[in-house]
């Protein structure tokens, strides 16, 4: 077994999420911010190499304008030692930026994802990432959702977080606990993530037995 090569980046954990004007809502945002500096105290003590990524909006902009408080680094995150710090103004930390060649130099070959939003900058940057070819990790208690509501239907934070989150392990990332992760750290062990199709028959089995 090859012990994997892991990166962690730290996605958008900014003041606009935790007292600004887009509250993430589940899991609890104090959870997270929490499991967010567990995982990159548990980085720097095993070498893991940290990126931390930054969202920019125009200064016009209701969300994350550049120069405001809300698009601060979080001080769980700015207080926090980091090996690469990229900006970004697109959902993907891979869009406009040197992260994939940055990656390639440092022989990465496993993504671990934390930070903000679960499916939005998160499950972009996942995907972006195993279409790059790389092993993603996606710790599902060290980020969180918003709920919406427009033209499509409603939908709660839970609810857009636990669907992300199963459909991402059914092909995208191994969706694990900031425990889980730091244990397969320390072993130097990869994590499994699933398959669509074993996905879907333990689904239809379920509902067959319901």
């Amino acid at each position: 077994m090859t012990a994997p090569r892991r990166a962690l980046i730290v996605i958008d954990v900014q003041n606009e999420y935790v007292t600004g004007d887009l509250p993430i809502e589940y899991p609890d945002v104090q959870t997270s911010l929490a499991n967010i500096g567990r995982a990159m105290d548990a980085a720097r003590a095993a070498g893991v190499p940290v990126i931390v990524v930054q969202n920019f909006s125009p200064a016009t902009s209701p969300l994350f304008a550049r120069g405001s408080v809300g698009a601060e680094l979080h001080p769980v995150v700015g207080s926090r030692a980091h090996d690469r710090l990229l900006e970004k103004t697109l959902p993907s930390a891979f869009t406009e930026t040197d992260l994939a060649d940055w990656l390639a130099a440092q022989q990465i070959d496993t993504l671990t994802v934390v930070g903000y939003m679960t499916h939005n900058c998160d499950a972009s940057t996942i995907n972006h990432a195993v279409h790059l070819g790389l092993t993603v990790e996606f710790l599902h208690d060290a980020t969180g959702s918003v709920p919406y509501e427009n033209s499509a239907g409603f939908a709660s934070a839970e609810d857009i977080h636990r669907v992300f989150s199963v459909v991402l392990q059914s092909r995208f990332a191994a969706v694990v606990s900031t425990d889980q992760w730091i244990a397969a750290v320390k072993s130097g062990a990869p994590l499994e993530r699933g398959n669509i199709y074993a996905s879907n028959q333990k689904a239809r089995a379920s509902l067959a037995a319901a």
